[in-house]
């Protein structure tokens, strides 16, 4: 017997408001959605933004996500007539923004299809009809007549590797697509609460953006050669209206701090192929956790040139399967043979497929690594189904442990840095010993803790420091829900030995472990002296660490007369 799951109705509804001088957007809101493509957990939806620019002609910039259809054609030829739109400008072709441009082109077959050349190619694989094309560079402009000239900035791997941004002169708009949004759906059309928004807007960037930091920063070089930015029209979330100068300087900020770290891993993948983008950055998202950098090159359209200076410099390489046949994987055969010429023995390598029905095998790219005596930073990563939430978290563990291990000299080289003196009082400070248990969904995790303290009384509060490139540093966001399990003075041992293991990439950690699960889902641990479910509230970035503050809801003590256990060091340097 087959049990049957309720459906969600979920509350789909779009808004259309005046954003400038004859620009109008519509906005469709996805109030419930919980993920966007797996990668991301999102907590308060998002949105998918389309824009109109109305001079002596018409551009429709974007579309939106197919599961609007009705209700944003509905809204389309309200605001006005398809025959009226002289050009449809095409951010990028990622499907979220690109998947009515079909639909739009049959009742507007006289739009003329605006876009980079690499996003022109992947529309004709995309929407297989024939259509009037406008190729744009940087620096073109397109003039819709009334004063709205449109300049092109030409901003790849943002995060596609076709992303344009259109700017209008007259109203000082710049349309850019997923570069500087987020995933948050509200009925506020801008970011006039910026402390509603800061933590959404840096989660998206971390995930999508920072492993294309120095791409950032060469698309803001070229933003920088424009007149004043008023508005930064977004393809998700509120729009920037308030806080430009902040926000933007911000992902400025981000990008120069990921950019000028001393490492590099090349993470190559075939955009439009299979999960090849989505697991890529997975990867690549694990990586910069631990304060490695992350170059991304599309094995489409890879130059070779390219490829063989990006592989020259980089400690790491990571490539996620092209297909076997195609026009996609002869340019993808040539450059992985560029990589494996300019690749040498004192490179780690890791290899993952793309799920897409047509992967080259990794087997032998992985022989013939392993024959140039490069280090295998992780096992395969075989995709045999759809990615689930376990299969991104794999791909994330991996990157962490690549980033890991190309950073372990300097790790310790920081750890010898701090004056002796300074390092042995620091190292006189205690704390407890403590297992934090998570659950989301299908994903668990787990980690050992000293730096735990109480925080308030009303409510209770505690703080937890996080080290950035933990595991269980992505179930640790506001909403989140987890245990913090006390270990026992004279009882600890076992637990301790067995957290302290490294655990490959998407292994159990409770594998072993006696648990039992607590109201919010996580793991409480049998043999652990106290617990306490909490919830996250907030949590503050530093430099190595997240601090977490969270709410305990409740707990209980196994043995109210056993001490819990307490850690000392000698030194400051490390745990």
């Amino acid at each position: 017997m087959v049990a049957l799951t309720e459906r969600v109705q979920r509350r789909l509804t779009v808004e259309k408001v005046e954003i400038a001088s004859d620009t109008t957007a519509i906005r469709c809101l996805d109030w419930d959605r919980d993920r966007f493509d797996i990668e991301f957990g999102l907590k308060n939806g998002t949105t998918y933004n389309s824009f109109i620019i109305r001079g002596e002609k018409t551009a429709l910039v974007d579309t939106s996500h197919e599961k609007f259809r009705q209700q944003y054609m509905e809204t389309l030829t309200g605001e006005i007539d398809p025959k009226e739109i002289d050009y449809l400008i095409i951010s990028h072709t990622e499907p979220d923004h690109s998947g009515l441009v079909k639909d739009v082109l049959a009742l507007a077959p006289q739009a003329i299809v605006v876009g980079a050349k690499v996003a022109i190619q992947f529309l004709e694989n995309l929407i297989h009809q024939p259509f009037e094309r406008l190729v744009v560079k940087n620096g073109d402009k397109l003039d819709l007549g009334n004063g709205h000239v449109i300049e092109f900035v030409s901003a790849p791997n943002l995060h596609w590797p076709d992303t344009i941004f259109s700017y209008d002169s007259k109203t000082q708009v710049m349309f850019t697509c997923d570069a500087f949004g987020m995933h948050y759906c509200s009925d506020s059309t801008y970011d006039d609460d910026l402390a509603a928004v800061e933590e959404d807007y840096h989660f998206y960037y971390e995930c999508l953006m920072a492993p294309n930091a120095r791409s950032v920063l060469s698309a803001m070089k070229r933003m920088a050669e424009l007149g004043e930015i008023g508005t930064v029209a977004t393809g998700h979330g509120p729009l920037l209206r308030y806080n430009v100068v902040e926000l933007t300087g911000r992902y400025k900020k981000w990008s120069q701090e990921q950019a000028k770290a001393e490492t590099t891993v090349a993470v190559f993948y075939t955009s439009d192929y299979g999960f090849s983008d989505r697991l890529s950055q997975a990867i690549a998202h694990g990586i910069t956790k631990t304060g490695v950098a992350v170059e991304m090159m599309d094995l489409k359209t890879a130059d070779l040139q390219e490829v063989r200076e990006l592989v020259g410099t980089a400690a790491g390489i990571v490539i996620c399967s092209p297909p076997s046949n195609g026009a996609a994987a002869e340019n993808a055969e040539a450059a992985i043979n560029t990589i494996l010429v300019a690749a040498n023995n004192k490179q780690s390598f890791g290899l993952c497929e793309s799920g897409g029905g047509d992967d080259a095998s990794i087997y032998p790219l992985r022989n013939k690594f392993k024959e140039l005596g490069l280090k295998e930073a992780f096992p395969n990563i075989l995709i045999k189904e759809v990615p689930t939430e376990a299969i991104y978290q794999v791909c994330d563990e991996a990157g962490t442990d690549l980033g890991q291990w190309l950073s372990r000299d300097k790790a310790v080289k920081q750890m010898k840095s701090l004056d002796s003196d300074v390092d042995k009082a620091l190292g006189r400070i205690s704390g407890g010993l403590y297992i934090i248990t998570a659950q989301k969904g299908e994903v668990s995790s787990a980690m050992l803790a000293s730096w735990v303290t109480q925080a308030s009384f009303k409510p209770l509060g505690l703080t937890i420091a996080v080290a950035k490139d933990r595991a269980i540093e992505s179930m640790m966001h506001a909403g989140d829900k987890f245990v913090l399990n006390v270990l026992e003075e004279g009882n600890y041992q076992s637990l301790m030995k067995h957290f302290l293991k490294r655990f490959a990439p998407g292994a159990d950690r409770f594998a072993g472990v006696k648990t039992q699960p607590a109201t919010n889902g996580s793991p409480i641990l049998t043999d652990a002296l106290a617990y306490m479910e909490c919830e996250v509230v907030s949590r503050m970035e530093l430099s190595d660490h997240h601090i977490v503050y969270a709410t305990v809801d409740s707990g209980r003590v196994s043995n109210p007369e056993a001490l819990p256990a307490v850690h000392h060091r000698k030194v400051g340097n490390h745990y």
